[in-house]
């Protein structure tokens, strides 16, 4: 089959596609035939060599296809050969407290899929959705590592309708994902961006408030114009890290899952304590979480916001593309193009 390999110079632009060996499942395993697999800044880190990998490694975690053949197991195929899927990339244990009682995201031998920029990938069945007939292979692929994870940050931070939530950094893929849920929730969200159109566009999925400016101190003064905040959703991390605690009321709660900006941030510790604010870690999601947002894109609730896809002969263009911040939505390749 082909997949895109990663290149030992961790420079996107020396990603190639060749031939390898077809996958070989493993009991309990499937092979999905690859229709779609997003791009996320996950794999970006890899192939840049700041995560482990090894040699002829193929990333992608957000695999849409169809079922090709099961892999008998202990238990029962919870799938069959033809069936429409989508991959939660979620990897545990499945033995360990968290993975017997929830949420399995605090597994300590937690972590993420890799595989799915390849005309097939060979994955755990039960790790896979069944994907209604009206959802898109393409549509599908922009859920998992971005809405899964905006899902749980709000479930962590317990948002509720009236709340007000600030989202720096929100013409990313977590950003758009929040915007939206956010906003079945019933919430208000104010988002900030570098760039008018993307900010535009940003307001056309439901966004009251945006902001186009990067300065943590400008995000705060004009945030506390609007009024307190009682969740920011962080996934740049860096200096927004201390602009998102400023903003936020008596009691309010941080949420953060990325470091894209910066691995470190201030802390006021006396504005933590004395006002009762919370800092929540939280990392891509669970099972349940996937089946959620999946439910919602299959009702028209949210949309797909897929900003270009790529053959899988063009998956370094997919990625060249994301680094230089001009997508607005998903980079998704689709490998049997």
């Amino acid at each position: 089959m082909r997949a895109a390999v990663y290149p030992d110079s961790g420079n996107p632009a020396d990603l190639t596609v060749e031939t390898v060996p077809d996958p070989d499942p493993d009991p309990g395993q499937a092979i999905v035939r690859v229709e779609a697999c997003s791009v996320n800044h996950r794999d970006l880190w890899k192939l840049r060599g700041t995560r482990e990998t090894g040699d002829g490694f193929v990333g992608g975690a957000d695999v849409a296809g169809v079922v090709e053949r099961v892999e008998p197991g202990r238990r029962g195929p919870s799938v069959e050969s033809g069936d429409r899927v989508l991959l939660c990339p979620v990897l545990t244990c499945g033995t360990c407290r968290y993975c017997r009682e929830g949420p399995e995201n605090l597994c300590a031998e937690y972590d993420s899929y890799d595989g799915g920029f390849a005309e097939r990938a060979a994955v755990e069945a039960d790790r896979l959705v069944a994907l209604p007939d009206g959802v898109d292979f393409v549509d599908a692929a922009t859920l998992p590592i971005a809405y899964m994870t905006a899902w749980r940050m709000l479930e962590r931070a317990s948002v509720t309708a009236g709340d007000r939530v600030f989202v720096p950094g929100a013409t990313g893929g977590v950003g758009v994902a929040t915007v939206q849920l956010a906003g079945l929730r019933g919430a208000e969200t104010v988002g900030t961006s570098t760039s008018a159109r993307k900010l535009e566009r940003l307001r056309e999925l439901g966004c009251d408030v945006t902001m186009e400016t990067d300065d943590p101190d400008e995000m705060v003064d004009r945030v506390e114009d609007i009024g307190p905040v009682d969740v920011t959703i962080n996934h740049l991390g860096g200096p927004y890290g201390r602009a998102g605690m400023e903003v936020l009321r008596r009691g309010g709660t941080q949420v953060v899952c990325g470091r894209t900006a910066g691995d470190t941030t201030e802390l006021d510790l006396w504005d933590t304590y004395w006002n009762q604010k919370t800092v929540r870690g939280s990392t891509l999601g669970t099972q349940p979480d996937l089946e959620r947002v999946l439910s919602f894109l299959a009702d028209d609730a949210i949309e797909a916001v897929v900003a270009e896809t790529y053959p899988l002969a063009e998956t370094a263009a997919a990625f060249l593309d994301m680094t230089r911040r001009d997508l607005f939505g998903k980079a998704v390749v689709t490998p049997q193009t």
